[in-house]
């Protein structure tokens, strides 16, 4: 799978190895799921950091803002009802969802990012391919 890379010089004898030969498959799925490890625990800090400052209930305003964006995608017709999932954590507002164009992305973004007390708006939807 791996091979190794070695710079050997003749007259000296000395040799230096790059990427050594790994011929252990599960020591290759230990290294990754200790990368997964690690970056889980590094982003459950930040959820642990947010709950608290804010508490159990999440931050003041967070409902209010998921509230008012939830409003405002239902006056527009573009968008589809009910596939975008609205979520807000430390007025930071999340977009998850599987839709038709990227229009509606576009839209739901513009949207989330137009109401007041918003410090930022991850968008995780992704548009349908056919």
């Amino acid at each position: 799978m791996f091979r190794s890379i070695a710079l050997t010089v003749p007259e000296s004898g000395f040799g230096v190895s790059f990427f050594p030969p790994i011929k252990s498959g599960p020591l290759i799925l230990c290294a990754l799921a200790s990368v997964l490890i690690l970056t889980d625990a590094l982003s459950g800090c930040a959820v642990y950091n947010t709950y608290k400052k804010c508490g159990f209930y999440g931050c003041p305003g967070d409902a209010n803002i998921t509230a008012t964006i939830l409003a405002r995608f239902s006056e527009h017709l573009e968008l589809e009802p009910n596939a975008i999932t609205v979520q807000t954590l430390d007025h930071v507002v999340y977009l998850y969802g599987v839709v038709i164009s990227s229009l509606e992305i576009d839209t739901a973004e513009s949207i989330a990012h137009s109401v007041p007390d918003v410090k930022g708006v991850v968008n995780s939807m992704v548009a349908q391919t056919r």
